[in-house]
């Protein structure tokens, strides 16, 4: 199972990615292995941990659909979710982010050997009119021009 943010792709140029995982709860693993996944719309934030020195990373706007055999009493399908990265990694996309005025973006997310993982990457938003070279350019590839 692999879903991929085809929206990330058109709004963002992608650059640099990192593999992360991401805790689940129960029935969200199952609905995630199943592809029951939106990424569309989702961004990450870097906040302070319940210890000062250390730093999270959270994924919002990521839509897990609930799995239809579970009991889904008091489930929200878009609550943030924690990315599971290495003290490290957080600091140096951190400072990846601070010094080309990038923002974090998952790209995609999949298993591996049975765990859910997020692919994220730093990314430039794309202005309008970048947006729109890119539909002419695929409209003429189209065409065979």
């Amino acid at each position: 199972m692999k879903v991929i943010n085809r929206k990330a792709r058109f709004d963002y140029e992608v650059g640099e990615r990192v593999e992360a995982g991401i805790e689940l709860r129960g029935p969200e693993v199952k609905s995630a292995k199943l592809g029951q996944v939106d990424l569309g719309g989702s961004h990450i934030k870097i906040q302070n941990a319940k210890f000062k020195s250390q730093k999270e990373a959270w994924v919002y706007n990521l839509k897990i659909f609930p799995y239809k055999y579970a009991d889904n009493t008091n489930y929200d399908p878009m609550r943030p979710r924690k990315l599971l990265l290495h003290q490290r990694e957080i600091v140096a996309l951190t400072s990846k982010m601070k010094q080309s005025r990038r923002s974090l973006v998952p790209t995609a997310m999949y298993t591996k050997s049975d765990l859910v993982k997020v692919e994220i990457a730093l990314a430039r938003g794309k202005r309008k009119y970048e947006k729109r070279e890119e539909i002419k350019r695929k409209e003429w590839k189209e065409k065979g021009m």
